[in-house]
């Protein structure tokens, strides 16, 4: 397995927004294991974190976005096709606005600068996504496949704009490669056609923007500008792809073919790898040998019956990330009055448990070693599903903030495929003699 990476140094890049035109600075920080790639609105109070995940991603024309709540960040895949082609895991990206800096509407800048920054290598695994099956998702005459592969990532796009002479048909296939980007890819910019641009701009929609600033194309080719590729359509479009596969949260190991997909497509393609994937790893990871079973949790726990909700810890990556299980089963002392002739798991109970998971999830670190987790807070709750005799109850926790005498995690509770609870809860590490 390949080690897990973040940069060195940290850099600055300041520009105007694409398509809001407003002005944004932009800066890169290295980032511990298991971060993923963050963002931070910055100019927000307090600072609002947008992770790189497909829970995240916010529905919008003609380019990637990421919302947590009401903050978002908007035209994100130029700067995630950098990261992803340099192969960085773990980054923490700080703006003052609502859209990164669009520059020419290419990758090149942030290619260049997280270059600059040096990579760094991490003491953790880097845990990609392998495309093991065929995924497809089509739309009228619009269609994206992901399918297996030797290694690494491969992409074939065919672009089709035969009703468009300016344009016309282009394919363009390559292995994802620093070099390859760097000199075939990063420089290729957004294009728009002439009837688009006028419409976008009598909307307010980059009318900052001229033809000398990004390629817009009529029949004739480029108004007052020139391709650097003859392909350059085709290769920005590959561009795109790469930074949408990104919102998978993990590096992609597979083979994509792609038919005039867009963003909208490739977001939905991303969904699918990531629930295959989720569904694969469960099922695998639920089935096998547990990382802590009943009698090591009790070493750790002070919970005893009935109140001990957690019934083993299947997968962990250092204080970082956490999955247990609950199996909930008919004999359980609370479904004898919630409720008679219709047993649901109380909502409270399904919280205790996310709770006990990221207890355990702390104690793995040697520094809380012989401290508990003693639940502080409880924000952003939500009961999605009733949990019934027979389910079981999948708990997972990601560390957000931890301190020597405090933390916080984002716990998600699942049965199969489904949400079923998440909330975001803050504890209070003590000793364990104090209580």
């Amino acid at each position: 397995m390949s080690q897990q990476k973040t940069i060195k140094n940290e850099a600055k890049l300041s520009g105007r927004g694409l398509f809001s035109g407003h002005d944004v600075k932009t800066v890169f920080k290295p980032a511990p294991p298991d971060t993923g790639v963050v963002f931070v609105r910055k100019d927000l109070q307090p600072p609002v974190q947008i992770r790189v995940i497909p829970e995240n991603i916010a529905s919008r024309d003609r380019r990637t976005a990421l919302q947590n709540g009401s903050a978002y960040i908007e035209t994100s895949e130029h700067c995630l096709a950098a990261v992803s082609a340099l192969d960085i895991d773990n980054l923490i990206i700080e703006i003052d606005a609502e859209e990164l800096p669009g520059f020419e509407g290419s990758s090149e800048e942030f290619f260049k600068t997280l270059q600059k920054c040096g990579i760094q290598k991490q003491d953790a695994e880097q845990q990609p996504i392998v495309i093991t099956e065929p995924i497809s998702i089509s739309e009228g005459d619009k269609s994206i496949y992901a399918l297996p592969s030797g290694g690494g990532l491969s992409i074939t796009y065919d672009l089709d704009y035969t009703q468009h002479t300016g344009i016309g048909r282009q394919i363009y296939s390559c292995d994802l490669s620093e070099s390859h980007f760097a000199q075939n890819l990063a420089r290729t910019r957004t294009f728009v056609l002439e009837a688009e641009a006028r419409q976008m701009q009598a909307m307010g929609i980059g009318a900052h923007l001229s033809p000398r600033d990004i390629l817009v194309i009529n029949s004739d080719g480029p108004i007052k500008n020139s391709f650097r590729f003859p392909d350059e359509c085709v290769r920005h479009k590959v561009v795109d792809l790469i930074g949408d596969l990104r919102l998978a949260g993990r590096p992609v190991i597979g083979r994509i073919v792609a038919y005039k997909s867009g963003h909208a497509l490739n977001q939905k393609l991303v969904a699918r790898i990531v629930e295959v994937d989720r569904k694969s790893r469960q099922g695998g990871a639920l089935a096998g040998k547990p990382v802590l079973d009943i009698r090591r949790i009790q070493r750790i726990l002070p919970h005893r019956y009935p109140f001990l909700l957690v019934d083993k810890v299947v997968d962990v990556h250092g204080d970082q990330w956490i999955k247990g299980v609950k199996n909930v089963t008919y004999n359980e002392q609370f479904f004898q009055g919630h409720f008679p002739g219709t047993p649901v798991m109380p909502g409270v109970l399904i919280v205790e448990a996310m709770a006990q998971v990221s207890g355990l999830l702390f104690a793995q670190t040697l520094e809380h070693t012989g401290k508990l987790a003693v639940l502080l807070t409880m924000d952003g709750v939500k009961i999605r599903k009733a949990v019934v005799p027979g389910d079981q109850l999948v708990l997972m926790a990601r560390a957000e903030k931890v301190r020597s005498r405090a933390a916080k995690c984002n716990c998600t509770a699942m049965v199969g495929d489904e949400v079923v609870a998440e909330a975001q809860l803050k504890f209070m590490l003590v000793d364990d003699e104090v209580l």
